[in-house]
């Protein structure tokens, strides 16, 4: 079901609840309104029991230390192949999305993934970036430190979330750091740090339970500790947004305000007396459709990662079509997510996944926080909010005004979507350059 067509035919209010995840299982029990390398050392590799190769980090230390990323062509080359022998399922018996990814749109995508898609290119502009991993809290973290020339610049930590990566933040970087040579001024450059969240991209994969988000939120106020930041802001949306949060709520020496492009709000309890108001209700209508109609994929990952793992690890057109499908459902787009983001962009971000076989590891968030940490979360800090109308899910003011205490700042931009940076990075740096502007 479209959410359009939800939002035109629903009937019912769905009560408020204190989480997103609360929502969703309130919902469904009711029917629901529903490779890198230290230095010039080349990476190491080893073959699993059917030949695919995967990728071993060397061993991180407190030290921060410089990494460059290439992937064995023994990937790449297993992976044309893995896409060559693809098995397809039956062609699906709507003409939408709404039971998933299209056979035609999955067939052409793998097609263009296995003999137009160049991982080289992205692998380029990341070594033209400084990267390094270093060891927080037992275990090793994967970031790109970038410093702007103006000693005064605005340090920054900007969190991605699930199914994103560093990838979404590689077009906000310039703009970021050289504002004069991107329309900008020099008292709005930043310092910027882009970590990868542990069990993504670069960054270990966490070998017991325990990484959840405050642990994470902690380990990025350590590590702009060990980078020398004494003051600082902090920006997340999805995943990124919980951590974001967390690190606000925890109010760490140094942070000074955090930026969110997917707030964590929801209708506060009780009900008011009056009921909700016309400008709450569609937020409360994405909630009821997100919930009864697109909530599956955090229900899994959330209750089985493992076994989810499996058939993504081993299939690259598994793995592609689990993230494929939310850049199509979360973006603007009028029906196709091209529209909003460029298919090699989506690739980039897919490849990373699938070459460093973070499958599982990612969506062991979901297990972990999903339904512990990801809630309404009242905060002290100074917060800014950015809400991109294409999202799926863009909350009213008034929310914010009950969940933030010091809410600074509050715009609502007509286009753009769950991917911000991703889909709109100039407006995306044009937000970061207004908000923080107040703190700075």
């Amino acid at each position: 079901m479209h959410m359009k067509d939800d939002l035109e035919n629903r009937t019912g209010v769905p009560a408020p609840f204190s989480s997103r995840r609360k929502f969703i299982l309130a919902a469904a029990a009711t029917g629901g309104a529903g490779i890198l390398s230290a230095g010039p050392v080349p990476m190491s590799a080893h073959a699993s029991s059917n030949e695919a190769t995967q990728f071993v980090l060397p061993t991180a230390t407190n030290d921060v230390t410089p990494f460059k990323v290439h992937a064995p062509q023994a990937a790449m080359d297993d992976l044309k192949k893995r896409l060559a022998n693809a098995r397809w399922p039956d062609k699906e018996p709507v003409t939408d999305w709404s039971q998933g990814v299209p056979l035609a749109k999955a067939q052409a995508f793998a097609e263009y993934w296995r003999t137009r898609y160049d991982w080289r290119l992205v692998e380029r502009t990341l070594n033209g970036l400084p990267q390094f991993r270093t060891q927080i809290d037992g275990l090793g973290i994967y970031f790109i430190h970038v410093r702007s020339k103006p000693e005064n610049a605005l340090p920054i930590i900007l969190t991605h979330g699930w199914p994103g990566s560093v990838i979404e933040f590689m077009q906000v970087i310039g703009p970021l750091v050289d504002p004069t040579a991107h329309g900008g001024k020099a008292d709005e450059a930043f310092h910027v740090v882009i970590p990868s969240l542990p069990g993504f991209g670069f960054s270990d994969k966490p070998t017991e339970p325990g990484w959840r988000l405050p642990r994470i939120a902690n380990a990025w106020a350590t590590l702009m500790a060990r980078l020398g930041y004494s003051r600082y802001v902090a920006q997340g949306g999805d995943f990124g947004a919980g951590v974001s949060s967390w690190m606000a709520k925890q109010q760490p020496s140094g942070l000074v305000a955090i930026h969110l492009n997917l707030p964590i709000v929801f209708p506060p309890p009780p009900p008011p007396p009056g009921g909700y108001t016309a400008a709450e209700q569609p937020a409360l209508a994405q909630l009821g459709n997100h919930a009864s109609d697109g909530s599956g994929y955090a229900s899994i990952q959330a209750t089985r990662p493992q076994t989810l793992g499996y058939g993504l690890a081993d299939s690259p057109v598994g793995q592609a079509m689990w993230i494929y499908e939310k850049f199509q459902a979360w973006s603007d787009n009028k029906g196709d997510a091209a529209e909003a983001i460029a298919v090699d962009h989506m690739l980039d971000d897919i490849t990373l996944y699938w070459l460093t076989d973070t499958a599982a590891s990612s969506a062991r968030l979901y297990y972990e926080s999903f339904g512990k940490d990801f809630a309404r979360m009242p905060l002290e800090l100074p917060v800014a909010v950015s809400i991109f109308k294409g999202d799926f899910f863009t909350p009213p003011k008034v929310w914010g005004e009950e969940t933030y205490s010091k809410l600074f700042y509050w715009n609502e931009l007509p286009k753009g979507g769950h991917f911000a940076a991703l889909e709109q990075p100039d407006l995306f740096v044009a937000e970061l350059r207004k908000s923080f502007a107040q703190v700075r």
